[in-house]
C-alpha cells in the first residue's frame, strides 16, 4: 500500500472513513473513527492525535497522512543544505557511568552508550511520536488487553545469531522477575501481580511482593510475541522505549555474565571498543546495519568529571563537540561564544522534594500538608533556575503531558501552614533534615535553599544537608526527606506507575494507596482523551492531598554542539538519537 502525503480527501469521503475501521485499506482499532472525529472537530491536537494512533498501531505514515486528509496537506519539510557525509568522530562530553545490566540502570547517561549497541523495540522521537524499531508493527485489542508486537526480521546480534521473539520474551522475563530489580516492573504494571513474599512486617503483616502474571509474554512464531495484560493499557509501545527497557540477547544473564560492558552483544550500529568507568566509552560503526545509513565513524564519550564547568570549557576550546546537558548557569556563556550552537527543549524533567511517608515524622499527613503549604513554586523556580521552566504542581503529571489536567493553583499560605503544623501535634516548630545531591547540577541546592527561607515564617526549620551526587544515589529512595530529579516522560501515567505505585522499585516516598493505583488503572485503560484527562486528575488531586512529593518546577534543559554537527535534535529526556547526525568537516 502506498500513500501520497499531500492527498485530500473530500469533506464526504472523510465522513465516510471517521466510521470506518479501515484506512485506505488497513484494519486498524476500533477507536480509530472517534480519534478521527476528534481531530476533526478540534478535541484533540494533531500531535496528540499522530501520538495516540501510533500507539494504536498505525504507521506514522498513515498517521500523519491520515491527520493531513482531516486538516488540510501540511506542506513537506525544507530540503537540507547540504547532503549528509559519512565518516567521522562525533566527542561527547557526558559521565561514563558503570553499565552492566540494561533493566536496572537508574540514569540516562548509561543508556546513551548502550543505545548504540542494544536496542529498543519501538522509539519515541524528539517529537514525543513513538514509532517501530525492532518492532515493525503492533496491535491491539480493542480492550486493551492484549497486545501483538511483529518483529522486524533479518536482524542480526552481533555474535552472529538471529533476532527472534525468544530474546525480547528472555528480556522481558528478566524484567519482570523481582530478583531482577528492574524498575519496568513498576512501568508495565499491566503485567504485574502482589504475590506473598514469605516475610513479615514489623508489625506481623504478610509482605507483598511484585512479580509478573502467568503468561505475560507468549511467544507465537519467531517474529510475533503477545502480551497477555491482567488490566487494559494505551502506552504499551511507548512503554517499550523507557531506558531501561532496550532488549538484551536470550544469552544475557544465563549463558553468559549480565553486564554489557563485558560482553555488549548487540543488534545496533555500532560495538564498544573501549570502556573505563568514570573515564572514557568508545563505540564504532560496524559496518552493515538493519536501520541503513550511520553516518558517524565513531562516538566517543569522555566522562569531564562532576564538575560540569570542565564540560563547558573542553567544548568552548574544541575538545568535544557536544555536551550532553549544558547547566543553564552556562547557556549566556554558549551563545557568546562562536562556532556552538544552544538547542534548548522544552520538558517534563523536574525534581521533587519527596517524603519517605513510612518514616517519622513525615509518616504525619498534616506534617507533609504544613510543609508543602510554604512553598511558593514561582519564586524557586526564578532564584534556582532563571525562570527557564514552568511552575509544577506537587503531582508529578506536566502540562505537557497530553493527560494533564487543570487544577486550582497552588499559592503559598503560612498561616495555613501553622494551623497544620498544630494539628500535626507541633505547635512550637519543627526541625526537618532535607537530603541534596546536585545529582543534576547546583541548581538542586539552590532550589532547596530558597524552601528553607520560605519554610521558616511557619516555624519549620530545615536542614539542608548537601552531599556528593554519588552519596546521594546511595540514599535516594531511603533518606526520609531528599530532593530527587526525574526525567522527562511523553506520557504522565508512565512516570506516575514508575514513582507512584505500591510496591515497585522506584517508589521512593513508600506510597501505598489503593485507591490511587485503581485511578491509574482506570486512567491507562482510557481511550478517549477527555476521559483520561479526568481519570488522571483524580491520580493528580490524590498525590496534592497527600502531600507526598512538594514540587517546586518543570524545567527547560539546554543542550549545546558545535556547529560543525548536524542532523541533530535535542530529546526531551536527553536520550542520544544520532542516526542522521553528521559532521560537515570530515
Amino acid at each position: 500500500m502506498t500513500f501520497r502525503s499531500d492527498k485530500v480527501l473530500s469533506r464526504d469521503k472523510r465522513k465516510y472513513l471517521l466510521k470506518s475501521e479501515r484506512v485506505w485499506g488497513v484494519e486498524t482499532h476500533a477507536y480509530m473513527p472517534e480519534l478521527c472525529d476528534q481531530l476533526d472537530t478540534g478535541r484533540v491536537t494533531r500531535r496528540d492525535f499522530v501520538r495516540q494512533a501510533c500507539l494504536l498501531g498505525v504507521s506514522t505514515g498513515i498517521a500523519y497522512g491520515l491527520a493531513d486528509s482531516i486538516e488540510g496537506a501540511r506542506p513537506f519539510a525544507p530540503a537540507l543544505a547540504s547532503s549528509p557525509k559519512p565518516g567521522g568522530t562525533l566527542r561527547v562530553a557526558m559521565d561514563v557511568q558503570e553499565m552492566s545490566d540494561p533493566a536496572t540502570f537508574p540514569w540516562v547517561q548509561r543508556s546513551n552508550v548502550a543505545r548504540f549497541i542494544v536496542e529498543h523495540l519501538t522509539r519515541t522521537r524528539a517529537d514525543n511520536i513513538t514509532v517501530p524499531y525492532l518492532a515493525e508493527s503492533w496491535e491491539a485489542s480493542d480492550d486493551l488487553t492484549q497486545w501483538v508486537f511483529k518483529l522486524r526480521q533479518g536482524v542480526t546480534w552481533s555474535n552472529g545469531d538471529r533476532f527472534t521473539s525468544q530474546d525480547v520474551a528472555h528480556t522481558m522475563a528478566r524484567w519482570l522477575d523481582p530478583e531482577v530489580g528492574s524498575s519496568n516492573l513498576g512501568l508495565f504494571a499491566a503485567l504485574v501481580e502482589e504475590y506473598d513474599t514469605g516475610r513479615k512486617d514489623a508489625n506481623g503483616a504478610p509482605v507483598l511482593g511484585k512479580r509478573g502474571i502467568a503468561n505475560a509474554v507468549e511467544v507465537l512464531d519467531d517474529y510475533t510475541i503477545k502480551l497477555n495484560l491482567r488490566s487494559p493499557t494505551l502506552a504499551m509501545a511507548e512503554n517499550f522505549y523507557n531506558y531501561p527497557a532496550a532488549i538484551v540477547h536470550r544469552g544475557f544473564g544465563k549463558d553468559y555474565e549480565a553486564d554489557l560492558s563485558k560482553h555488549p552483544i548487540g543488534t545496533g550500529p555500532c560495538a564498544l571498543t573501549e570502556f573505563v568507568e568514570r573515564e572514557r566509552a568508545v563505540l564504532a560503526k560496524t559496518g552493515d546495519w538493519w536501520g541503513g545509513a550511520f553516518y558517524l565513524d565513531r562516538i566517543e564519550y569522555i566522562d569531564t568529571g562532576d564538575d560540569t564547568s570542565a564540560a563547558v570549557e573542553a567544548l568552548i576550546s574544541k575538545q568535544v563537540d557536544m555536551v550532553w546537558r549544558l547547566p543553564v548557569e552556562a547557556v549566556e556563556t554558549v551563545e557568546r561564544a562562536e562556532g556552538l550552537e544552544l538547542a534548548p527543549v522544552t520538558t517534563a524533567q523536574t525534581a521533587v522534594m519527596r517524603f519517605r511517608v513510612t518514616e517519622q515524622p513525615f509518616d504525619n499527613k498534616r506534617l507533609r500538608q504544613a510543609v508543602a503549604a510554604c512553598m511558593d513554586h514561582q519564586a524557586i523556580l526564578d532564584t534556582a533556575f532563571q525562570g527557564n521552566g514552568v511552575v509544577a504542581e506537587n503531582h508529578h503529571v506536566c502540562p505537557i503531558h497530553p493527560e494533564y489536567a487543570i487544577l486550582p493553583r497552588l499559592r503559598r499560605d503560612i498561616e495555613l501552614s501553622k494551623r497544620l503544623l498544630i494539628q500535626a501535634g507541633y505547635p512550637d516548630g519543627v526541625t526537618l533534615d532535607l537530603a541534596v545531591g546536585d545529582t543534576d547540577g547546583p541548581w538542586m541546592t539552590a532550589a532547596c535553599l530558597a524552601f528553607k527561607e520560605q519554610c521558616a515564617p511557619a516555624g519549620i526549620t530545615v536542614n539542608v544537608q548537601t552531599m556528593p551526587s554519588s552519596a546521594y544515589w546511595e540514599v535516594w529512595d531511603s533518606a526520609p526527606w531528599g530532593f530527587t530529579a526525574w526525567t522527562h516522560r511523553p506520557l504522565g501515567t508512565m512516570v506516575l506507575s514508575l514513582a507512584y505505585r505500591a510496591g515497585v522499585p522506584w517508589n521512593e516516598c513508600a506510597y501505598d494507596n489503593p485507591e490511587f493505583d485503581r485511578a491509574l488503572d482506570a486512567a491507562e485503560a482510557e481511550l478517549d482523551v477527555d476521559e483520561r484527562r479526568k481519570k488522571v486528575e483524580v491520580c493528580q488531586t490524590m498525590l496534592q492531598e497527600d502531600a507526598i512529593i512538594p514540587q517546586p518546577f518543570w524545567r527547560k534543559v539546554f543542550k549545546a554542539h558545535a556547529s560543525r554537527v548536524n542532523g541533530h535534535q535535542t530529546h526531551p529526556t536527553l536520550y542520544h538519537q544520532f542516526q542522521n547526525v553528521w559532521l560537515d568537516d570530515v
